[in-house]
């Protein structure tokens, strides 16, 4: 990797660290603070998926934008709408503003997560997806899982003012980062790329291996948004848990897949990565049963542990194969946008899903029916043939853009 692109990986690496560090201070103290307002499970529900709503409409946009008009100008944008959004959770003083701002929040994240991971998989180099992707990935596991602490902490001690403050500190810091440190737009390394169209929707969405990559991602997510939208309820309603306990335990897996990315990362480029997203989906259904059953702190523990590993071992087997995907059809921004449109749509049903549970069941079923979204997907792969590629970038003969 040339010194050029080191630069513009660590930017990108600090950069998307501190934003999901200032999201997961606030995020699991909002369920709380919803239901204290008197808000539903319905309406803590909407909270969620307000966000993984506009992302998701606008994922697939962004995404292609950057493909052809560059990284840069999205990345900073998106940054500086995450700090004003941070300001405007101080004022938010009833749960349909607060369902407002996450939809706007879910804007600016179609607008920068996607492309961020796009620009750091176009500088990765061949042969080292796994690697490279791990060690990018990290960064946003390390911050989702400090987040959370630091978020207890903060409203523990002081209030939850100062943890929108914190928030939108490390948004700034972030913004700042980028605004210096990332090279002009027609500098970028893919910007020579942009004299071609890229693969069309239609073909992308045929092809079964971006399908069975985004199912997987899908159902992931869908755990993801129950885990985090309803986890914090569960602690706070059947153990009583302080806010810095349930920061702790909902910490507790985001820490442990962070920690794996990179090791599994390199094993990722040496190994079958179909094979690893197996194994980590048999691990997330396990896990996701045992917070059903949890009777003690420690089972749920325990659950959010093999939650870590599972998504520890299946996530940078997934994030490589996208990385192959994206450069075999010279369309990164658009297969990333895919990702992360299914990670959005997950958040979403899940969310959505387990707040209906919440209201006309029973919270606990929410969690053995996100077992059962991962086991249909892991499933999936089991029956479609292996579609992994091989380590060659090359792309598809395409169309000449049209002026």
């Amino acid at each position: 990797m040339s010194s050029v692109n080191i630069r513009i990986f660590a930017a990108l690496f600090f950069a998307l660290f501190t934003v999901v560090t200032g999201v997961g201070i606030v995020v699991p103290l909002l369920p709380v603070y919803a239901h204290r307002l008197g808000a539903s499970g319905f309406y803590i529900a909407l909270i969620f998926s307000a966000f993984s709503l506009s992302r998701t409409f606008l994922l697939p946009y962004f995404g292609r934008w950057s493909d052809r008009r560059g990284r840069r100008p999205f990345i900073v944008l998106g940054l500086a709408a995450y700090a004003l959004i941070s300001v405007s959770l101080m004022f938010a003083d009833d749960v349909n503003m607060l369902i407002f701002i996450r939809f706007i929040q879910g804007m600016a994240s179609a607008m920068m997560m996607p492309v961020i991971q796009a620009y750091a998989g176009e500088i990765t180099p061949e042969g080292r997806e796994g690697f490279s992707m791990g060690l990018f990935n990290m960064a946003m596991f390390f911050g989702l899982s400090l987040g959370p602490v630091l978020g207890g902490v903060i409203n523990d001690r002081f209030s939850l003012d100062a943890a929108f403050g914190a928030m939108g500190v490390l948004s700034l810091l972030s913004f700042l980062c980028c605004l210096a440190l990332l090279p002009p737009t027609s500098e970028e390394p893919a910007a020579h790329r942009r004299s071609v169209a890229p693969v069309p929707w239609s073909i992308l969405l045929k092809d079964r291996g971006i399908v069975g990559l985004s199912l997987f991602r899908w159902s992931h997510s869908a755990c993801v948004g129950i885990i985090w939208g309803f986890l914090p309820i569960l602690g706070d309603r059947d153990f009583g848990f302080s806010s810095s306990t349930i920061g702790i335990l909902v910490m507790l897996g985001i820490l442990i897949s962070g920690l794996m990315h990179l090791p599994m990362g390199m094993v990722a480029d040496r190994m079958n990565k179909h094979r690893l997203m197996i194994s980590g989906g048999i691990l997330l259904c396990l896990g996701m049963l045992l917070y059903y059953i949890a009777g003690s702190q420690r089972t749920l523990y325990l659950a959010s542990i093999l939650v870590g590993i599972g998504g520890g071992i299946s996530m940078p087997a997934l994030m490589a194969l996208a990385v192959l995907k994206g450069g075999q059809n010279s369309a990164m921004g658009s297969v990333m946008s895919l990702i992360t449109m299914a990670h959005s749509l997950g958040q979403l049903c899940g969310a959505t899903l387990a707040g209906l549970i919440m209201d006309f069941l029973s919270l606990r079923i929410a969690f053995p029916v996100g077992a059962g979204l991962v086991a249909a997907a892991t499933l999936f792969l089991l029956l479609v043939p292996d579609q992994e590629p091989a380590h060659a970038h090359v792309p598809l003969p395409l169309p000449p853009v049209e002026p």
